[in-house]
């Protein structure tokens, strides 16, 4: 790993803090390219000791516009409550579906089919990932410094299990986030038609660069309606129609 990646991915690592709003990296390490992006990426694992609990991913946006980052062990949650940083004065989530592995996936030059795949997924499951912007609104950065920084994410919130057939034939989903009074209702679409689909491409993608992927990380594929934000400290109860629903508290990390 270059020098030049180790210093961004410490320099991103460090901004992972409350109400950090950053300019743009220096130039002399500002990741330009897809390749730096990733390797950034790869530094930031290597500093947190390989502690990796999960994935963010959607199919390819176009030519060398990939949204794929790691999401570390110690950022993500499960339970009654939630903890994370706050953003814009609220607790920032998307409702999404993670794709818990069961077994894991060995770097592979010749990538895995989806039969394949899908016999490594264990679990599905309602899932929300946790958004912090931590660049400044007025920093200029470019796309590749946002995907080196993981592309918003500060963590994720597995949720309930729910059955792998509704999961797979998600493309659609209603959406409704209640905090007593407050009913926020979308009419949800998966930006990638189904859900399960952007794994496909992680896995294969990854693996041929060299990456391992293990049981218990749980991939998210992309939200069914934006960032949705809710205050910290009440009861919120998520549901998903015809799929499933549960209760959580988020807790404002210091």
């Amino acid at each position: 790993m270059t020098t030049l990646y180790t210093e961004a991915a410490k320099e991103l690592l460090s901004r992972r803090v409350a109400g950090t709003k950053a300019p743009r990296l220096a130039e002399n390490i500002r990741p330009t390219t897809l390749e730096d992006a990733l390797q950034t990426q790869a530094a930031m694992i290597e500093l947190k000791n390989g502690a990796v609990g999960g994935w963010k991913c959607l199919n390819p946006l176009g030519e060398g516009k990939y949204i794929v980052a790691p999401i570390f062990a110690d950022s993500v949650n499960s339970g009654d409550t939630c903890e994370l940083f706050m953003d814009n004065g609220a607790a920032r989530i998307e409702p999404e579906i993670g794709f818990k592995l069961g077994k894991d996936l060995p770097a592979n030059a010749e990538g895995y089919t989806e039969e394949q795949i899908n016999d490594a997924i264990g679990s599905c499951h309602m899932a929300l990932e946790l958004m912090q912007a931590r660049f400044a609104a007025d920093s200029d950065a470019e796309f590749n410094e946002k995907l080196a920084d993981c592309m918003v994410n500060q963590g994720l919130f597995v949720g309930p299990e729910i059955a792998r057939e509704k999961a797979f034939d998600a493309a659609k989903v209603n959406v409704t986030v209640t905090q007593g009074d407050n009913v926020q209702n979308f009419d949800g679409t998966h930006p990638n038609e189904s859900a399960q689909s952007p794994v496909y491409w992680l896995i294969n993608f990854m693996t041929r660069r060299g990456v391992t992927f293990k049981a218990g990380e749980t991939i998210i594929t992309g939200s069914y309606c934006g960032i949705v934000e809710v205050e910290f400290d009440k009861p919120t109860t998520v549901n998903y129609a015809g799929i499933g629903e549960y209760q959580v508290v988020f807790n404002a990390k210091a």
